[in-house]
């Protein structure tokens, strides 16, 4: 009886804790549609005698299949050639060294501004080469690309005119997708980041509550970054660092969902987790290294508490982890099963958890496509899988950002420039480093295909839904690594 009761009460604690953070993801739904029409406009406009001198930055590292399709989209910006500069960061140590040498060569000879710099000391990562990058541009702005983006030709006419206001440090715009349907996981990642870009973003930044810059599709004032302290590298999310040093300095940021840039999704299973690793660890990185302070400042209680759980939502994988543990046992010992159970149980997981996420990407997807997002609803149970199957992976980046004291390498995301249906990525060259991971996390799906088969037999046919999405979130992110690794 006492064991019973033991492992009800850690599960129940572990339940709320999560429905918790399912709770605030429900209030951002809230949010978003409160200040849906608080659409931001900019102050004034430039005229075209003053219109201001752009950086461009182009941090790259070992990027041979996408950087000479950055450069051609960078070289196609509109904006006066006298007041336009491109810095290609290129710290590559393969072929995309002579790749990227050649065509800034071509794009020089067209006259435009740019230079190619590259660093044989990584020192810093990606934030080494952007402060690098600094120290001799000459932009009062600087806009930044990530090496998979494709900018658009008007991005600076879009956003540069919010800079009239001198309050405005910062102003992000919204992923779009290259590869959305090139499979089901490419799918599914679009799912999670349109739910991010199109809920999360807006709701922060048009209720007055912080929000960061993404590291890339975003535009910076030059005073802003160095008001605020300038790039560091103490967390493997430098672009979340400096935006959170920013606004508590006082510098306001702009959202603008309808301005697209398209990006490549990874469409590996391995390089989609070495992704989430390092943003997840980079967040609770910056949770230990500004929260405090966040805490302490005078900025108002709202902003304080969306910044503490935008900070440390990752602490739910352990959670979501060690909910999955105790799912069996709780099994086991619970021999009755009536509706008291279940209601105290059972229906919270639901109500907290399940229908808190299916709102906040039904939301999203509505937003996006307003006739076709139906079309998605299929696709809500493998997006709730994954965030599962994640979990292992998302724990072991939460568990080092607290007590491993370096900041730890910047492991950039392979790319390979895929956006085909059906176009093969194989053969190519760059691979996420192998883990033990994947076999946990297999062991965890045939530990959960156990519990499915203890529920049925104990009647315990509410908690089956659940156990069936913690089967098959493991054993799709377990199973796809290990067969995408070999």
């Amino acid at each position: 009886m006492m064991l019973e009761q033991v492992l009800i009460t850690l599960y129940l604690g572990v339940l709320l804790t999560l429905a918790l953070y399912g709770f605030h993801r429900s209030t951002l739904v809230y949010l978003y549609y409160r200040y849906k029409r608080n659409v931001p406009q900019p102050k004034g406009h430039f005229s075209e005698a003053e219109l201001p001198t752009v950086t461009v930055q182009l941090p790259l590292f070992n990027e041979m299949y996408v950087a000479q399709r950055l450069l051609d989209a960078v070289a196609n910006i509109d904006w006066p050639r006298d007041r336009f500069e491109i810095q290609v960061l290129d710290d590559s140590t393969d072929e995309t060294q002579e790749i990227c040498q050649a065509k800034v060569a071509e794009i020089a000879a067209t006259g435009i501004d740019i230079k190619y710099i590259h660093r044989t000391d990584r020192t810093g990562f990606k934030a080494g080469a952007l402060k690098h990058g600094l120290s001799t541009s000459r932009g009062e702005f600087v806009l930044v690309y990530d090496a998979d983006f494709l900018p658009g030709a008007n991005i600076l006419h879009e956003t540069v005119d919010f800079f009239t206001d001198e309050k405005i440090g910062m102003v992000q715009v919204r992923w779009g997708h290259v590869n959305r349907d090139f499979s089901r996981l490419t799918q599914v990642q679009a799912l999670m980041l349109d739910g991010h870009f199109v809920i999360e973003h807006t709701a922060r930044n048009r209720s007055g509550r912080f929000f960061n810059f993404n590291g890339t599709a975003g535009i910076w004032r030059r005073t802003a970054i160095d008001d605020a302290g300038g790039w560091s590298h103490d967390t493997l999310t430098e672009d979340m660092d400096l935006s959170y040093r920013a606004q508590l300095r006082g510098w306001n940021f702009v959202y603008l969902p309808d301005v697209v840039s398209d990006a490549e999704l990874p469409v590996e299973m391995n390089s989609f987790k070495s992704q989430q690793f390092r943003w997840a660890k980079g967040s609770i990185q910056v949770a230990k290294k500004l929260l405090p302070t966040i805490l302490r400042s005078d900025v108002s209680f709202n902003v304080k508490m969306e910044a503490f759980f935008h900070l440390t939502n990752n602490f739910a994988y352990p959670l979501l982890l060690l909910l999955s543990m105790l799912l069996l046992p709780n099994l086991l010992v619970r021999t009755r099963h009536g509706w008291r159970e279940v209601v105290l149980i059972d229906l919270p997981l639901f109500f907290g958890t399940t229908l808190s996420i299916a709102s906040f990407y039904i939301t999203s997807q509505r937003e996006i496509d307003k006739d076709g997002w139906p079309r998605m609803l299929k696709r809500l149970p493998l997006v709730m899988s994954l965030g599962i199957g994640l979990c292992i992976n998302q724990t072991r980046a939460v568990v080092e950002a607290l007590f491993v004291r370096s900041s730890g390498e910047f492991v950039r995301t392979p790319k390979h420039g895929v956006g085909k249906l059906f176009e093969s990525w194989s053969a190519k060259k760059y691979r996420a480093s192998r883990t033990i991971i994947p076999l946990v996390e297999v062991f965890f799906a045939a530990y959960f295909a156990l519990a499915l088969v203890l529920a049925a037999f104990g009647g315990h046919w509410v908690s089956m839904p659940f156990l069936a999405l913690f089967c098959l979130g493991f054993g799709y992110v377990g199973v796809l690594s290990l067969h995408q690794s070999r």
